[in-house]
């Protein structure tokens, strides 16, 4: 049996998972995913991992379905709930999805295709009925058990496959280095298309023998209600939503907020990432909470890999220090290791790490050194033992006359500034310099560029202030809240 199973056989009644339904017990989620596992198989024994896509709702029934498909021996391939037709169709037809499980919600949108593509397609509460009489088959952990998707901000996303072994092995590091246990009930807001909700949240509470509560969709006055009910103590989001919170506290009453500020220090853990997390936004969030987010690093392709501690120094700006059993190595463009001090680009290699990109074998090459590191693409430093992220080579480095920029390092300074309430700094090709360093601010109020430029001399090198500015409301966010910096780099293009 898979491991991240245990706690149904050893908890039965325990209260598994609180979703709008009501509670559901550890029993009532395995019954159901095994009947959902009876229900795909149809009579045969074994999916023999063909991958099953599914679009429901975060909650017990995803879950049961999420489970199912794994007890069946197939493939998950959780779809996101925000996508539109084209980018759904993208992602069953790359797969080759044998069959889709869908909420009554989404049928509108998907049912025609499947129909017209001749997939089957069954409502995910009419699969967990009947008595479970099949023998449900082994599944061995070098099985296929997951494809999650890029994001694709540099080109088409690609499918991530991990194995049961690859997801044992992410889940049982954070378990170990985050202390879960059975007595955490934690509220997940996140979506469930991303290993930050499925895997850091979703699978590890689970794995855990925690209660894990949905909230869906996100509504900052609900989560604030749901923590004065003293059960939460442990929580995970992204940067944004630490924003949108932030914003939100500030609107109450003095009387709420003590009321909140003593019910968040009760809390065991609270944890940042997807995203850089701002010092500006850690700093304020712990006036509100009391508490010094945990900060790590991770990715699609490898789970976490960097974490900062959870006893001890968890310090602003840094990712951490590698988690057990994940080796890390920083190197240079010649793919040498870089010297005490010197900036690189992360390599990971660990148990966690996935096994390919799903029918993209030159893709997956590519991904690997020869000797079995992954590339991640992002450029980190150490100091102090901590490595810190300057930011991804293709997005957050800005190769600029001669000098390689972060683009992290400049975005914290602006937003320290009182009037910019949110930026983001990205690289414009400029046949003089290579590239301009360009800034798009979202300003509390009107802001003054003359004034802001002179504020920054004080502030940065020359060579490191940006060149050109760019005001909008608001910054473009993919589903995990991070700024798709790809779109502003086409504004600025069209406007220089």
């Amino acid at each position: 049996m898979l491991t991240r199973f245990t706690q149904a056989q050893l908890r039965p009644d325990s209260v598994a998972i609180l979703d709008a339904q009501g509670a559901h017990t550890y029993e009532s989620l395995w019954n159901k995913s095994s009947q959902v596992a009876q229900q795909l198989l149809g009579g045969r024994s074994d999916l023999g991992q063909e991958c099953i896509a599914f679009m429901v709702s975060p909650g017990m029934n995803y879950v049961a379905t999420l489970w199912g498909i794994w007890k069946a021996g197939g493939i998950a391939v959780p779809l996101c709930l925000s996508y539109p037709l084209p980018s759904l169709a993208y992602v069953i037809e790359d797969t080759q999805a044998s069959a889709l499980v869908l909420e009554p919600t989404f049928l509108d949108l998907l049912q025609d295709y499947a129909l017209e593509k001749g997939i089957p397609h069954h409502l995910a509460e009419a699969l967990q009925v009947g008595p479970v009489v099949a023998t449900l088959p082994d599944i061995a952990l070098d099985r296929g058990a997951l494809i999650l998707y890029t994001s694709g901000t540099t080109s088409l996303p690609k499918g991530v496959l991990s194995t049961h072994a690859n997801l044992e092995a992410q889940i049982s590091t954070l378990i170990a280095a985050w202390h879960w246990n059975s007595s955490d009930h934690t509220l997940c807001l996140l979506p469930l298309h991303h290993v930050h909700g499925l895997v850091n949240v979703v699978s590890c509470a689970l794995s855990a023998g925690a209660t894990l509560q949905f909230l869906h969709p996100f509504q900052a006055d609900t989560v604030f209600s749901i923590f004065l009910e003293g059960k939460v103590n442990v929580f995970m989001a992204v940067p944004t939503i630490y924003f949108k919170l932030i914003a939100e506290f500030d609107s109450y009453s003095e009387s709420k907020k003590e009321a909140l500020r003593s019910c968040m220090k009760a809390f065991r853990l609270m944890v940042s990432g997807s995203a850089a997390l701002p010092v500006s936004v850690m700093e304020k969030w712990k006036q509100v909470s009391g508490h010094t987010l945990l900060e790590r690093y991770g990715m699609t392709e490898i789970g976490m890999a960097i974490s900062n501690p959870y006893q001890g120094d968890r310090r602003a700006g840094y990712i951490g220090t590698p988690l057990p059993g994940v080796k890390v190595r920083l190197v240079d463009e010649e793919n040498q290791e870089v010297a005490s001090g010197l900036s690189g680009e992360i390599q990971i290699q660990g148990p966690g790490v996935f096994a390919k990109y799903w029918g993209k074998v030159e893709a997956t090459a590519k991904a690997f050194t020869e000797s079995g590191w992954f590339k991640t693409g992002d450029i980190a430093v150490v100091e102090e033992g901590y490595f810190r992220i300057l930011g991804r080579d293709s997005i957050d480095i800005i190769k600029s006359g001669g000098y390689k920029i972060s683009a992290l390092e400049i975005e914290e300074v602006l937003r320290s500034h009182e009037l910019v309430k949110d930026c983001a700094v990205v690289g414009i090709p400029n046949e003089e310099w290579g590239e301009l360093v360009a800034a798009v601010l979202v300003p509390e109020t009107e802001l003054d560029l003359t004034e802001l430029k002179h504020w920054l001399k004080e502030r940065l090198p020359n060579y490191k202030s940006p060149k050109i500015y760019q005001i909008l409301s608001d910054l473009p966010r993919n589903a995990m809240g991070k700024v798709v910096k790809n779109e502003l780099k086409s504004i600025f293009s069209s406007t220089t």
